[in-house]
């Protein structure tokens, strides 16, 4: 089986873990950032098998610029999501936040 069998390549910056929802950000994210073994990102995604895993470190592996780019754009985006949301929180953020302020501000009175 050749590598980029194990994988469903959605797009330039979405590649899959062929048959499931999971991309490879999500296991190299694992290996690489929070230095975990193949078996313990096992235990994280317990639907992937430990062939799938140890082809998907095999692939960034084989191709470490084009991965390292493609982990770098993924986290960049995140980055860019996260402060959208901090500036123009959802509705229900805004008013958990004023609730959270009233409750707080009740038991500094008390």
């Amino acid at each position: 089986m050749q590598l980029e069998q194990y994988f469903d390549f959605l797009a330039p910056d979405d590649i899959r873990i062929k048959g499931h929802r999971i991309g490879i950000e999500s296991v190299l994210y694992e290996y690489l950032f929070r230095e975990q073994n193949p078996e313990q990102i096992l235990r994280r995604f317990p639907s992937l098998t430990l062939e799938q895993v140890y082809a998907t470190i095999l692939y960034y592996l084989s191709n470490r610029e084009k991965v390292k780019a493609y982990i770098k754009d993924w986290l960049e985006w995140g980055e860019r999501m996260r402060a959208e949301q901090d500036r123009n929180p959802p509705p229900v953020v805004v008013r958990l936040r004023a609730l959270k302020a009233e409750q707080q501000k009740a038991q500094m009175t008390a």
